[in-house]
């Protein structure tokens, strides 16, 4: 039979409990939140004259959590809406409702009696065949389920999910011996396919596997900073964004996760007999954790971890660093290696591993000591917490933000290298790695293989036929490539086309790129496919082409660019192929605007996409403006009053919205619901939009002929000066932000038309691309697009 979810409850309603209870929501089941009744009235209730009986008393813990749910920032949910599929209350007049549910996923406090006797009154109420699981970090799996039903245990594992759990994508899912092999099975494939999640399947072991390896690298650099006399700022640059780990890197994710967090697990680990003498020493706390934690200088929590925000002289807040030999907080300065200068012009973090470990200075001592401890370590963690190396790099890839796992960067410095940084750092690597030429390759079908060390040769990593990775079938299935964009075949007569110049922008190279894949599609294929996989889709146009024109008054030269730009989204419309477009992460400008010409969008759940131009002080001129205008003229048949609609889609334009998912995009009309889908699992994403656009082809595809848009003319155009007189009267906007406004709402009425008019796609375009153009010659534009490249973000001013 078919198990299917539709109903969850999540019994405990805290940070983790909240996050799962989001997620499940997200995907569309009925959630049922829980937590205990509180012990005593506040100050409030009693003025209320509440008492213990009293509903929102006993209900009180889940809705204060339920509430902080919603306010979340980040957001938890893909769109506040979500919230509807969230019911609240308590353990002890709620428990009996488990009896409808499908799955019961327990999140109290980390303490076994608590969470056993959770489970002796789930016993009471929940139906045989019910799915029970816990998200527990530290506790054994199979010491939970001790005097269970077999039933219970037969359809009970370990579910850890990471925190935030919308957003760290790693599922470790941990059977017992009593585990039905089928359950567990489910439970992986659930977690991939319907919560888009990268699931692991992890043994019983202390800690598991991504915060087994994760805070054994993390406790080896607390031990390190001060044998190398290196500060916590030093240790946060060396171990970042350069090595391909999040921007908050060791110390800064410490403050984050909670320095308490840390020394529970790597207490947990060194107390649990699990270690060899020499790795067990790197989860011992160095004096001066043990100092931080006497202090309660737990991190973001409490009042400063590693980092402290202070107010300085003038009363501006500086961010100071903990000095680990004094002790005290301090202004820290900027850090510069030599090391790091080698691979300024090496854009992958995993090709700069080589020149990193070969620095003379304090970072290469420090690369070569820390890599060569994690190196020793990983290979004797397999087979004890993992039987594939995959497992342990996917762990730290999804759970920890790693952009490479332990065993790719081992490849990238080469095995043998590895083996020798390992010695040199005191440390000697797993028998094993002896017979390993390589741990990763790729076989004839474009499929990544793996060293299984149980059979001494390679397998294939299971469950790839479900994914199309880019990297596997370059080297094979390239048609045409260059600086900026490449075109490959996907089989099946659909090709790819592939952004990659930096940062995914969108300039010449890849306009190029993408009109020679519409070309080849036409005349040889049956449908196209855009997606990258990348970091982000695309961050939009290429600003540093657009204000070079612009400061050498190359008026005619930017002229036709942008004319370029727009015909190229318009063949993405009307090409006589079926052109799919994949989104995810950054789709932002141009991004956006090549994804709203698309015939179908397979957008991942986290794609951040909007038209933002005028941060940089225009508006959108790749046919965004135009394409907006379209499809909000669709709706002008509708009840309410068409000036609303059109209003509003001039306000998200106006203001740079960004949606902060797909399903944000929908109610922003940049995806639309009768056409365009979301996929939750990122991994899966090209290989969905291959199958879309072969079913498109199948179905008898033909070339869309362009549309009228009816535009509303000079009374629309009123009610926008009005509103941004308003806006500037109540200093909200600034006289530039004015100006762009008021030339944007010109364009989307129409221009200059006396009355309601049906005007052609052209027409619009060509209103679009003069608006652009009268923008770029502003000084405050050009002094906008200036500080955009140097800061990353825009200026309003």
């Amino acid at each position: 039979m078919k198990r299917r979810i539709k109903h969850v409850t999540v019994l405990g309603s805290g940070i983790m409990g909240s996050g799962i209870a989001a997620h499940f929501a997200n995907i569309g089941v009925q959630v049922l939140l829980l937590d205990i009744v509180p012990f005593e009235l506040t100050e409030a209730e009693q003025k209320k004259g509440l008492t213990k009986d009293d509903k929102a008393v006993r209900n009180r813990i889940a809705s204060e959590n339920f509430e902080k749910l919603k306010k979340a920032s980040p957001a938890l949910l893909y769109t506040p809406k979500f919230a509807d599929r969230i019911t609240v209350g308590n353990f002890d007049d709620d428990l009996p409702k488990i009896k409808n549910t499908d799955w019961i996923i327990e999140v109290v406090v980390e303490r076994l009696d608590i969470k056993k006797s959770v489970y002796e009154k789930i016993e009471q109420f929940r139906k045989p065949g019910t799915l029970v699981s816990s998200n527990t970090s530290g506790i054994p799996i199979n010491m939970l389920v001790e005097g269970r039903s077999d039933d219970f245990k037969k359809y009970f594992a370990g579910t850890h999910f990471f925190n935030p759990v919308r957003y760290l994508p790693l599922l470790e899912v941990i059977p017992t011996k009593d585990t039905d092999p089928e359950i567990a099975k489910f439970y992986m494939e659930y977690g991939a396919k319907m919560l888009g999640k990268t699931t692991v399947l992890a043994k019983d072991t202390p800690a598991f596997i991504a915060n087994r390896i994760g805070v054994f690298s993390m406790m080896n650099l607390l031990h390190e900073v001060k044998n190398l006399g290196l500060s916590v700022t030093d240790i946060d640059k060396l171990t970042g964004p350069v090595i391909g780990r999040p921007k908050s890197a060791t110390f800064r994710t410490a403050d984050v996760v909670g320095l308490d967090t840390l020394v529970m697990v790597a207490k947990g680990v060194h107390g649990s007999g699990a270690e060899a003498n020499n790795f067990n020493n790197v989860f011992e706390l160095p004096d001066y954790i043990q100092k931080m934690v006497d202090n309660k200088w737990l991190g973001s929590k409490t009042d400063g971890g590693f980092y402290k925000k202070v107010k300085n002289a003038e009363g501006k807040s500086e961010i100071h660093g903990l000095n680990l030999d004094t002790m005290e907080y301090e202004l820290q300065g900027k850090s510069n290696f030599p090391t790091l200068e080698m691979t300024k012009n090496i854009d992958k973090p995993i090709d700069r591993f080589k020149v990193l470990i070969g620095g003379k200075d304090k970072a290469g001592d420090l690369y070569r000591k820390s890599l060569g401890a994690l190196f020793a370590y990983v290979s004797h963690k397999v087979p004890e917490i993992s039987d594939e190396v995959y497992k342990i790099d996917d762990a730290m890839r999804a759970g920890f933000g790693w952009e490479n796992g332990p065993f790719e960067i081992w490849d990238a410095v080469g095995v043998q290298k590895g083996a020798e940084l390992a010695k040199e750092a005191g440390y000697e690597v797993s028998d094993w790695v002896k017979n390993v030429e390589s741990f990763y390759k790729v076989n004839e079908k474009g499929h990544k293989i793996f060293f299984d060390q149980a059979k001494s040769d390679y397998a294939d990593i299971p469950g790839q036929d479900a994914f199309i990775i880019l990297d596997n079938i370059r080297k094979d299935k390239t048609l045409w490539s260059n600086s900026e964009s490449a075109i490959q075949d996907l089989g099946d007569g659909i090709i790819n086309f592939e952004i990659r110049s930096k940062m995914n922008s969108l300039g010449g190279g890849v306009l190029d790129g993408l009109n020679r894949a519409i070309d080849l599609a036409e005349k040889e294929y049956d449908g196209l496919v855009v997606g990258n996989q990348g970091a982000n889709f695309s961050v939009g146009a290429n600003l540093a082409m657009i204000l070079m024109m612009a400061i050498d008054q190359d008026w005619d030269d930017l002229n036709m660019a942008i004319a370029y730009f727009q015909k190229s989204m318009m063949r993405v419309r009307y090409s006589s192929i079926p052109v799919v477009v994949a989104p995810f992460g950054m789709t932002l400008g141009g991004g956006c605007e090549m994804t709203m010409h698309a015939d179908r969008v397979v957008a991942a759940a986290e794609t951040y996409i909007g038209l933002v131009e005028t941060g940089v002080g225009v508006i959108p001129g790749g046919g965004g403006t135009k394409e907006l205008t379209l499809r909000t003229s669709r709706e002008f048949n509708k009840d309410d009053v068409k000036t609303n609609r059109l209003r509003d889609a001039f306000m998200n334009i106006a203001m740079g919205k960004v949606a902060t998912s797909a399903y944000e995009a929908y109610d922003m009309g940049i995806l639309e619901q009768h056409k365009d889908i979301v996929v939750v699992d990122k991994n899966r994403q090209i290989a969905e939009a291959k199958k879309v656009a072969k079913l498109l082809a199948e179905q008898g595809y033909t070339q869309p002929i362009e549309q009228k848009v009816t535009v509303l003319g000079k009374d629309a155009l009123g009610m926008f000066y009005v509103g941004t007189d308003q806006m500037l009267a109540g200093n909200y906007i600034s006289e530039h932000d004015k100006k762009i406004a008021d030339k944007l709402g010109y364009v989307m009425v129409g221009g200059n038309l006396s009355e309601p008019t049906l005007v052609t796609e052209q027409y619009l375009l060509n209103l679009e691309r003069e608006t652009f153009l009268s923008l770029t010659g502003e000084r405050k534009t050009l002094e906008r697009i200036q500080y955009m490249l140097q800061n990353g973000k825009p200026l309003r001013n």
